[in-house]
């Protein structure tokens, strides 16, 4: 196990009716807030009003952002800072999903500094400051409610990059599972590919003795296994839809990576799809790590057999465990297909003659190595692209 530092400092609120807690814990980080959100879903269904209400009934003067997009844009994040300059706003309140939460990190960094904010995701410059923000989670997915990560997609060249520093962790969460009954099951089953790959790209590592987080990854996943079937069936299951919000968080708030080294090169790769193609990022991990897991299986068939054997309850073959790693490979794919996801690029929609360009993006032009349990260089990529087709 390798030394480590845990923090998690993000207040969790959990419950049927948390969001009407919202406007008392806004009011501990600032007088005027951004509220800052995606399309009209929290509208229609009545929890743009509850914030409101609540927000109002704590005496917290608001200004608002819509028009969030999934692979929230930059163009967006520029325009959030320039409101909250000219309107002095102390913290950002983010209601909705991990692309809302994402874009709201973005400005209250962006707002702070002196530059632009792209130079954090470009790896320009460091964040050493940031406007305090709330969080109100209306999708399980993305776990940046609880995280130290920012994913922001530049129109200018269309390249999706990632931002990780503790500044940007939010000082509360509400998660009401209530409010993830109206979501689409398309939006369902994509938060779940997103958090199962958020704990895979965890678990996949070259750290010995680390059972004890092995053991953490495997029950995230079987949650989510045994639960979203359960939802898709009934979409007002509490318990489970509870489960699932709590795992999401659980998955990317750095508790199962803690002592250990995550991989990380399938996000990486998954990046340059919804960049380019603005698919949804869960579905595109769906794509990208069956491909990425045929790819690499062999540098540790003993990881690759236990996966299968622990999570997917593959009867271990002795004599041959190559193919105990590729049965577990194969479950996890039946199961993203089963429950309604694309498994390869042609099911996601996205034709075969960019896969070059994606492998440059993602190796900048070969000049980079992704991954850490194994290093992948350009042609690398570039054939888990191919095997993804």
């Amino acid at each position: 196990m390798d030394n480590f530092v845990f923090q998690s400092p993000t207040k969790i609120i959990f419950g049927r009716g948390a969001e009407k807690h919202v406007g008392e814990e806004v009011k501990l980080l600032g007088k005027k807030v951004l509220l800052h959100y995606g399309g009209g879903s929290i509208k229609k269904f009545g929890l743009y009003d509850r914030v409101v209400k609540s927000l109002n009934d704590a005496g917290v003067d608001f200004i608002e952002l819509g028009g969030v997009k999934p692979n929230p844009r930059l163009s967006l994040v520029r325009e959030g800072i320039d409101l909250c300059r000219k309107n002095n706003v102390d913290c950002i309140l983010a209601v909705g999903g991990g692309s809302v939460i994402d874009s709201s990190k973005a400005i209250a960094i962006g707002t702070l500094y002196d530059g632009d904010v792209w130079d954090f995701y470009s790896g320009k410059s460091s964040v050493e400051r940031s406007l305090p923000v709330g969080v109100v989670l209306t999708i399980p997915a993305a776990g940046s409610e609880a995280s130290n990560s920012s994913v922001i997609t530049n129109e200018d060249g269309w390249y999706k990059r990632g931002l990780n520093t503790d500044v940007i962790r939010a000082k509360f969460a509400i998660m009401n599972p209530e409010l993830t009954f109206t979501l689409p099951p398309y939006q369902t089953i994509c938060g779940a590919a997103d958090i199962m790959a958020h704990v895979m790209e965890r678990y996949f590592t070259n750290t010995k003795d680390v059972d004890f987080t092995d053991r953490l990854c495997e029950a995230t996943l079987k949650t989510i296994i045994d639960n979203v079937p359960i939802v898709l069936e009934n979409p007002e299951d509490y318990g489970a839809r509870a489960q699932i919000m709590w795992a999401s968080t659980i998955a990317h708030n750095g508790l199962l990576n803690s002592g250990r080294a995550g991989d990380w090169a399938s996000h990486g790769i998954e990046h340059e799809l919804s960049a380019i193609y603005d698919v949804a990022h869960g579905a595109g991990l769906a794509v990208v790590f069956p491909a990425w897991m045929k790819y690499v299986y062999k540098h540790d068939v003993d990881r690759f057999v236990q996966f299968a054997v622990r999570v997917w309850n593959v009867d271990m073959d002795f004599e041959h465990p190559e193919c105990t790693a590729l049965e577990g490979i194969r479950r996890l794919e039946e199961f993203f297909s089963r429950i309604g996801l694309p498994v390869t690029l042609k099911e996601l929609g996205v034709p075969d003659d960019r896969l070059e360009e994606m492998a440059d993006k993602a190796t900048n032009n070969d000049s980079k190595t992704m991954g850490n349990f194994v290093k992948l260089n350009r042609e690398d990529v570039l054939n888990i692209y191919k095997l993804a087709r």
